[in-house]
């Protein structure tokens, strides 16, 4: 019996992602992905909104809610480079509030918090790693029970009283993932004189050619915007409700909250794996991007997430049974990844199962958008791992002849 050839580029990751998303297992994604020579694959499957006909499309806006992370990382680098900022200076010299933040022991008998003095200072280092004391309540058991006995508004509001949150360790004792990046985002409008948005626009978006990226949701995206589904308890998915534009902010979250398309956040990792240049527009010297995707926790290890919020997040551990690093707001896993990336690479994802990899051993950046909750969706992650394996064996084959 004569058997198929292989699928060979853009057919093989097609026939991945449209299984994926078949039979509504994903309303809808798109996918995208580059080499050094350039973008080597981009389409779209599915849906935007299950209860809409219309289909997804390349150019469909996503909150990318934490993988604004590494963008608010590079304007805090690009501070760094002109001497506005410097990554073991304390952080209160740029941030005065951050002086009476305390480190929450526990709680007394009638639920008041427990505080003390944290030991040693927050330095821009320990935020850009997650190392500095700050958790989420998302993921963090006593920070969400202190959110609920204070009041303590999430960073993703905008309110400058989110900044206020007590450490959960002393600064440099571990690795938490927490809102640390927000507050990078904050010294970033100090230090600059600008607010995150004005600051990223000029400085990284317009270098960069990147024209659908704002925390503003613009009115022009109306009919691009993607619907968030949540994952019911039988696996089918169901819309949520459209959240409303966010108003009345006091500071831009450069923890999260950009809006994006597939096209224009591989435009910003093409720059980092291009040394910190784009088509001509530079937004970091190259020893800043090698700096970046360096450990910069030493001994310490990046450890799972169990969920305290199960609507938000599914417990998270990526490459699980491997250990990895962080680097200036990047997980880096230390070994190759199963589905094909180098040991090295940079890595990170949103809320709503948005993800993305940079490897900078093979050069080959990828990008898989959807919006579904809750976060490390295992559908998503099976999808993600197939689209990466499908971007390298396709290059290997035509690499191959």
């Amino acid at each position: 019996m004569a058997t198929e050839p292989p699928m060979r580029g853009a057919a093989l990751i097609d026939s991945v992602l449209a299984a994926a998303v078949g039979g509504g297992k994903i309303a809808g994604l798109v996918a995208a992905a580059a080499d050094s020579k350039g973008v080597i694959y981009q389409s779209a499957f599915g849906r935007r909104n299950l209860s809409l006909p219309q289909r997804m499309t390349t150019d469909a806006v996503f909150r990318i809610a934490s993988m604004t992370k590494a963008i608010t990382a590079t304007a805090a680098m690009q501070l760094t480079e002109q001497g506005k900022l410097a990554l073991d200076q304390p952080a209160r010299e740029i941030l005065p509030f951050l002086a009476d933040t305390k480190v929450l022991l526990g709680f007394d008998a009638n639920d008041m918090p427990i505080m003390r003095a944290p030991r040693g200072e927050i330095t821009l280092r320990n935020l850009l790693t997650h190392t500095a004391g700050f958790v989420y309540d998302t993921w963090n058991q006593e920070m969400n029970r202190y959110a609920k006995i204070t009041g303590l508004p999430p960073a993703r509001t905008g309110r400058l009283a989110a900044l206020t949150a007590p450490l959960n360790f002393d600064p440099g004792e571990r690795w938490e993932y927490g809102i640390n990046i927000d507050i990078v985002g904050r010294m970033v409008e100090i230090a600059s004189g600008l607010d995150l948005e004005a600051y990223m626009q000029r400085h990284i978006f317009t270098p960069l050619a990147v024209t659908d990226t704002s925390f503003i949701q613009r009115p022009e995206w109306d009919f691009r915007l993607t619907r968030i589904h949540a994952r019911q308890p039988d696996g089918s998915l169901r819309p949520t409700p459209a959240p409303p534009p966010a108003t009345e902010r006091e500071f831009y979250p450069g923890g999260g909250g950009l809006f994006s398309t597939a096209a224009d956040y591989l435009r910003f990792l093409r720059a980092l794996m291009n040394h910190g240049e784009l088509d001509g527009g530079r937004i970091l010297q190259p020893e800043t991007v090698a700096l970046m995707g360096q450990n910069h926790i030493g001994s310490l290890e990046v450890g799972p997430l169990p969920t305290q919020v199960p609507e938000l997040s599914n417990p998270v551990e990526l490459f699980p049974g491997m250990p990895k690093k962080w680097g200036l707001s990047f997980l880096i896993n230390t070994q190759p990844g199963p589905a094909g990336r180098s040991a090295g690479s940079l890595a990170w994802a949103g809320l709503n199962n948005t993800y993305y990899w940079l490897d900078p051993v093979r050069k080959i950046a990828g990008v898989l958008l959807t919006q579904t909750l809750p976060f490390a969706d295992p559908t998503v992650l099976q999808a993600l791992d197939g689209f990466e394996s499908a971007v390298y064996r396709s290059l290997d084959q035509s690499s191959a002849g």
